[in-house]
């Protein structure tokens, strides 16, 4: 008998790209799957279980073991470094990291500060830079940052652009382009290797 598997999903733009994934390497997922409401849902002819989070709060619940996999973005692997294998790069939902602000300004020589929800990225890459800056933790609308005078930079994800340029910003530096990974709980790795490898082989035949 096959054993379940849990696996944590993002909601919106990376859980329906996933979603195609899944439905790609022949998965049975039915057509309400996509607008369902629920934050879990079950699978029972696939022997999946989804748990529907937060994009940032997926490495957690596979991390804790409540998961067995997860599908997160480089950007949260990234900021939160948690202890999970990173099995597959499943190329959806691409975009970047970037370095923002408004036109034709510079870092202030006194206590620069940069405005991002991705503090521990973004400090390290000014530190890399040689910089020495003032990372102000935010958790939506970095765009604003600049505008109120809150900070002088941004570090945020980009997908077009559009959003920069309709706040009147500018990209002054890309810091690493972004994908969606499989990501895994190492002792259910262990424990569900067979199925997990399973999953991972059919989703690695149609990336």
């Amino acid at each position: 008998m096959r054993e379940t598997l849990t696996i944590a999903m993002p909601k919106g733009r990376i859980f329906e790209d996933a979603a195609d994934l899944l439905r790609a390497a022949h998965f049975q997922l039915p057509p309400e799957f996509d607008d369902n409401r629920k934050l879990i849902l079950e699978i029972e002819e696939e022997k999946l279980r989804f748990i529907l989070a937060k994009p940032m709060d997926v490495a957690t619940y596979v991390e804790h073991g409540v998961a067995d996999l997860g599908i997160a973005g480089k950007d949260v692997m990234m900021e939160e470094e948690r202890d999970v294998y990173e099995l597959l790069d499943l190329k959806i939902s691409p975009c970047y990291l970037a370095v923002a602000g408004l036109p034709d300004t510079k870092l202030s020589d006194v206590a620069p500060r940069v405005a991002s929800k991705y503090p521990n990225v973004a400090s390290s890459f000014f530190r890399e830079q040689g910089e020495q800056v003032e990372i102000i933790k935010l958790n939506g609308s970095i765009e604003l940052a600049p505008l109120i005078g809150l900070a002088e930079r941004i570090v945020d994800i980009v997908s077009t652009g559009q959003t920069l340029k309709e706040n009147g910003l500018v990209e002054y530096e890309k810091i690493c382009d972004i994908t969606s990974r499989l990501i895994a709980n190492p002792v259910s790795y262990r424990t569900k290797e067979q199925r997990i490898t399973e999953l991972v082989n059919r989703l690695a035949a149609v990336i």
